[in-house]
């Protein structure tokens, strides 16, 4: 069995390697069962493979529109010429064009961009080349050609080890490569977000479609922060699992047999959409996103807020968001609030909350998976029997753990891992 598409090491030239590679693809046996051990070694290799012809094609690809093949087919421009020839979609397309001409050099004299160069050794992907480009391209305006292929060759490095999200999160600060002013990092970084969240909104989109089933489908986009809001309902609707695998009934509750995950969410999505409060609309969402940030970063509306789903927006429409969204931010080195309320509150404060949420990532109980965004403050020591609303009392519970924990019929124990319960007998 073949192990690697017998590639040549230089690109593929039309008309004498294209042939060879169909051939290559022939000889590869992919059927038969091999040693577990070579799976992995195969699937990279495989990978590697798929990569360089991408590279290939889109090399191909910037050649056709420099030779201007659009005009001779009497086709608008070299997209619409490549979604004919591929049956590929108009979108798909102009984001291949695109990238294509990005990563072809200006002339012949001019050197192969390293993430040219990465591609065509199947080193990244495309998808990691086009964070690439449009990291470079965000670069300041000023910034001399040596630091931006500094950059370059940075991100390369490290797409080598990141996937493309990840890759794109970390080029937001892809500046810091070369500049050693973090005040001047954090103001790039702020303006890249602000793009960022200028073209997602152009891209926001809804469609709806009556089926004859009587049912409605649609598809959607979104910027992150408004998609952050309505994952953070959804998931709350269909809670993870509660407990460590092999635990009691007592810790996770009854057994549930293999769930159609997808067909849970549509069904949260529906209840959802039947709750909506249609006479308030202009309210804050029930939803509320954490977000953390510097003190001076918000009061300068400069560089990046981080949410508590893992994303970020820039600190200038955090200050707009904040007036009307379920957001609610931690501010870091500013002034601080009381946390400690004794008797003179019953219930834990949106600020404990925050607070709490840099000590619990999830549900207290052991082994639930539950994030902490989605779970209850319960008191250590009852209020009924005179326990305070302190944040060194308060414990992060999902809503079955919770309902568990004043539940008569179970005792429970708060230990290193966590809180577990158990049956009275």
């Amino acid at each position: 069995m073949a192990t690697l598409l017998d590639l040549p090491p230089a690109p593929i030239r039309a008309g004498s390697g294209v042939g060879e590679v169909h051939a290559a693809i022939d000889r590869l046996d992919v059927t038969g069962a091999v040693p577990v051990e070579q799976y992995a070694g195969l699937i990279a290799e495989l990978e590697r493979a798929i990569r360089r012809l991408e590279g290939a094609k889109l090399a191909l690809l910037a050649s056709a529109d420099r030779a201007r093949v659009a005009d001779l087919s009497g086709m608008s421009d070299t997209a619409a010429w490549l979604s004919r020839q591929t049956r590929s979609g108009s979108a798909e397309s102009a984001r291949a064009v695109r990238l294509a001409t990005e990563l072809a050099p200006g002339s012949p004299a001019e050197p192969t961009r390293p993430t040219a160069q990465a591609l065509s050794s199947g080193a990244v992907s495309p998808d990691h080349a086009a964070v690439i480009v449009q990291a470079t391209s965000s670069l300041p305006a000023g910034l001399d050609p040596e630091s931006v292929e500094k950059v370059e060759r940075h991100l390369v490095e490290r797409a080598e080890r990141l996937d493309p999200r990840q890759l794109r999160r970390e080029a937001r600060r892809a500046l810091a490569t070369v500049e050693a002013d973090r005040a001047v990092v954090d103001a790039h970084e702020g303006e890249v977000i602000r793009d960022e969240e200028r073209r997602a909104l152009a891209k926001t989109r809804l469609t709806i479609h009556e089926n004859p089933d009587g049912t409605l489908s649609g598809h959607f986009t979104v910027p992150a922060v408004p998609g952050a809001i309505l994952t953070r309902v959804i998931h709350s609707m269909t809670a993870p699992r509660r407990a460590r695998m092999g635990a009691s009934a007592a810790q996770a509750g009854d057994g549930a047999s293999r769930r159609d995950w997808a067909h849970q969410a549509g069904l949260a999505f529906a209840e959802l959409l039947e709750h909506l409060p249609t006479d308030r609309l202009h309210t804050k969402t029930a939803a509320t996103v954490v977000i953390t940030l510097d003190h001076d970063k918000l009061a300068n509306a400069v560089g990046a807020a981080g949410l508590d789903t893992g994303d970020v927006i820039s600190a200038g429409d955090l200050r707009r968001l904040a007036c009307g969204a379920g957001l609610l931010p931690a501010v870091l080195n500013g002034a601080s609030l009381p946390l400690d309320l004794g008797r003179t509150s019953r219930l834990f404060t949106e600020h404990q909350r925050v607070a709490l949420a840099g000590h619990h990532t999830t549900c207290a109980a052991d082994g639930c998976e539950r994030p902490f965004a989605w779970c209850e403050l319960h008191h250590r020591d009852p209020w009924s029997s005179g326990g305070r609303t302190d944040l060194a009392k308060a414990m992060p519970l999902c809503g079955f753990h919770h309902r568990r924990i004043h539940d008569r019929d179970y005792h429970h124990r708060c230990g290193a891992g966590g809180v577990t319960f158990h049956r009275r007998t």
